[in-house]
């Protein structure tokens, strides 16, 4: 805080302190604020006097702490916490109990705030509860993603420093058009400059944002999720092509986008045609298409799903006596 800081100024970041920290002690609170301890004393007034009902509570383990009361305090979250909470909607976080996490702070704050009876049925439930981790879930820095989302909103362009999974690093410049969370996975659906294509970059890999002047027009009939989707079954290393022995509308169902395009050969059979790095997984996938299929182009691919095949029927063959 600084010196010419207004009273007011001071009294709302006092009550940022009591919210954080209940039972803080007016010394404490005097050290924070950079005041005398009679400076701080005033400044809670001022919130009492704002009809903030700031209790004091006197003994060894006394302090400051906000009252319940019908005119609750108003919460303040800081541009970090208000961020964690939306990725916490978004994607399920674990980390709500941890009062040093953003998301745990500002879910503090707002059980502070709710009538008591509500307050310790919702702490219950926090304290209790055990979530299991998503271990495909990969969640990024919430001030690289704040500043994706702007650029996003103001169409500009950026320069991103961005690491592989194999440990390669670029620096590349894009356009960036959305941000879309899948599966617990946050996406940078971008245009590339640098090969002039579409693009979608983890933004977990992302190691450093930056804002350039130069802006852009956003495709008009750009629909995030469905390029995304689309975006993540092509460019891989291996190329598929499939034939599946059933018409477009039964096999749809079954095949998701991310493992490519299907395309209706006639009324009875269906093509699928896609990209991969990973042909044991790829072959997985296909097994639960409830069709006869051919692997007509691929040859990893083949022999993956040669081997998943055997597995199966060793699993199937009649025990041993």
């Amino acid at each position: 805080m600084t010196p010419d800081a207004s009273p007011t100024a001071r009294a709302l970041l006092a009550l940022e302190l009591v919210q954080g920290s209940p039972g803080v002690t007016a010394d404490r609170l005097a050290d924070k604020l950079g005041v005398s301890e009679r400076a701080a004393r005033r400044y809670v007034g001022i919130l009492r006097e704002a009809g903030i009902p700031i209790e004091s509570v006197r003994g060894p383990f006394g302090g400051y702490r906000l009252g319940r009361g019908l005119r609750l305090p108003p919460l303040v979250f800081s541009a970090t916490e208000a961020l964690g909470l939306v990725m916490a909607v978004l994607d399920g976080h674990h980390d709500a109990s941890d009062p040093t996490d953003p998301v745990g702070s500002a879910l503090g704050k707002i059980m502070r705030a709710l009538p008591e009876p509500v307050a310790a049925q919702a702490e219950a439930v926090r304290r209790t509860t055990a979530p299991v981790p998503d271990r495909a879930a990969a969640r990024p820095d919430p001030g690289t993603t704040t500043a994706l989302v702007q650029a996003c909103s103001n169409h500009r362009r950026v320069r991103l420093d961005y690491r592989t999974e194999a440990g390669s690093e670029w620096v590349i410049e894009v356009d960036p058009w959305a941000v879309v969370v899948r599966h617990g996975r946050w996406y940078l659906l971008c245009r590339s400059h640098t090969t002039d294509a579409r693009r979608a970059y983890r933004i977990d890999r992302v190691r450093g944002v930056e804002a350039l002047d130069d802006t852009f027009s956003p495709p008009a009939d750009l629909d995030p999720v469905a390029t995304l989707e689309e975006h993540l079954a092509i460019g891989w290393e291996y190329d598929v092509e499939i034939v599946i022995d059933a018409p477009i509308d039964a096999v749809a169902p079954c095949v998701p986008r991310t493992i490519g395009l299907l395309e209706s050969l006639d009324a009875q059979t269906t093509c699928l045609v896609g990209s991969t790095s990973n042909p044991v997984w790829y072959a997985e996938q296909l097994a639960a298409i409830p069709a006869s299929y051919r692997i007509v182009r691929c040859p990893e691919l083949q022999e993956a799903a040669r081997v998943l095949g055997q597995r199966l029927l060793a699993a199937s063959a009649s025990p041993h006596p």
